[in-house]
């Protein structure tokens, strides 16, 4: 498990005068290797929990983890099935070592909004505008309100796990004159077969990710998030999503995605030895800048699935089409979900059990030179086009230390033959830089935006 904790700034920014809440210790690492969530106690006293705190919850808040959604890369795996009486009290830490919102769990609701900088408006006004919202969200990820103006929207309800991300589109270092600080990485990337990108719903200055167990704590998120926002930025584009939510299940189990696969088996674990190299940003990057030490990549990708057309197949075929078991995720060659997929296995006629334009075969990491992400998506339904036809599929976001190697390697190997692409369309896009985490006393993007 990467080391989360961060000492406090040498050098301590401008502070809010506003009196805080006492910061909460870092969460321990779970048995799964995921950050534990805090959990409330029915025995803590009143005086000591925070307005919006889940007042008699008990036990550890431990989440059900799953994937939501069939492109290339995996979805988290699952945790501890959680009773849903205690949902709210899960807890995220704000001042962490990366950004929260990547290597937790999957959260079952999301907002996704983009904005760019008002006219006029540049790095100071940036900077004032990342203060503002690294206050917001420390406060609303602690169970507190909003400084100033609260809706009372999540009133009574615990901070269920909130966690707000923070990145930085490629035309966000032209805006504020900081065109030397804007890393290699945030190329624009390249066009693919299966695009057919808005250019309206893509891209942007700035990026925000919203996550929570609690529908009207992620909407109360988002809404001081777009107030805090004031005349220095303006929404570009919002995406709205939602994952399975935490204790639906009887036990843990991966979740499945709009198209009823079970997808998320294959994750990169912060287990691993090697999931900091391909997830995050070093320290001492040699082509990173400075500023980007323990951040990430995120690829941002709204794909619409084709459900009319998926459903017309038979279960059989669906499972020719992903190379898994639509019953329990396994790979065609047998054994269970998690059991390491035979690529060489053939039938009575000699055939390839896993057809080589299989999806699961295709995104394997050792099918792309180890190229590997984490994927954290939202699934969403936006309604029904004029013709009938289902405006749903996967906010699909993925995080890497290096989007060429990751996203973009195994993006050009589906260009080149996969079996899904005809029932999926990408239609926006966006990369983003994500610095690491704010210590305490700083705001995220300090680095950059205070060089």
């Amino acid at each position: 498990m990467p080391d989360q904790s961060l000492p406090e700034a040498p050098t301590p920014a401008t502070r809010s005068t506003r009196a805080r809440a006492p910061e909460s210790p870092a969460p321990a690492a779970g048995p799964d290797g995921e950050s534990a969530q805090r959990p409330a106690s029915a025995e803590s006293p009143a005086k000591d929990l925070t307005r919006r705190r889940l007042l008699g919850a008990a036990g550890a808040s431990g989440l059900v983890l799953g994937a939501a959604g069939a492109a290339a890369g995996y979805a988290t795996a699952p945790a501890r099935a959680t009773p849903l009486s205690s949902v709210g009290a899960g807890q995220a830490m704000f001042h962490v070592k990366h950004q929260p919102g990547i290597i937790q769990g999957l959260q079952a609701r999301g907002h996704l909004v983009a904005f760019d900088l008002a006219v006029g408006a540049g790095r100071k006004e940036a900077a004032a505008l990342l203060r503002r919202w690294s206050e917001t969200a420390r406060r609303l990820m602690a169970g507190e309100a909003a400084a100033h103006d609260d809706t009372d929207v999540a009133r009574d309800a615990g901070p269920s796990s909130l966690t707000v991300t923070f990145g930085f589109g490629n035309s966000f270092f032209t805006r504020t004159g900081l065109e030397k600080q804007r890393p290699v990485a945030l190329d624009p990337l390249p066009a693919f077969s299966s695009d057919h990108l808005d250019a309206t719903r893509s891209n942007g200055d700035l990026w925000v990710q919203i996550g929570a167990d609690d529908a009207l704590v992620a909407f109360h998120a988002l809404r001081a998030i777009q107030k805090d926002a004031g005349s220095a930025a303006k929404v570009r584009w919002q995406m709205n999503g939602f994952n399975r939510t935490p204790g639906a299940t009887a036990h843990p189990m991966t979740a499945r995605n709009l198209m009823g696969q079970m997808d998320g088996t294959r994750n990169p674990k912060p287990s691993e030895s090697d999931f900091d190299e391909r997830i995050f940003v070093p320290a001492d990057s040699g082509k990173d800048p400075a500023w980007m030490a323990n951040g990430s990549y995120a690829v941002v990708r709204r794909i619409r699935m084709l459900l009319d057309d998926w459903e017309k197949l038979s279960p059989k075929a669906q499972e020719q089409v992903i190379g898994r078991r639509k019953a329990d995720g396994a790979a065609l060659s047998g054994g269970t979900e998690t059991t390491e997929m035979d690529l060489e296995k053939t039938d009575a006629n000699g055939d390839l059990v896993v057809p080589l334009n299989a999806h699961a075969r295709i995104t394997r990491p050792d099918q792309n030179g180890g190229a590997a992400m984490l994927r954290r998506p939202f699934s969403y339904h936006d309604g029904i086009d004029p013709d009938g036809t289902p405006d749903a599929g996967l906010l699909f976001v993925c995080w890497q230390a290096d989007p060429l190697r990751g996203f973009v390697t195994v993006q050009r190997k589906l260009d080149r033959g996969d079996a899904l692409s005809q029932y999926i369309r990408h239609e926006s896009s966006g990369l983003f830089a994500v610095p690491g985490g704010a210590a305490k006393g700083e705001y995220v993007g300090q680095r950059l935006l205070e060089a």
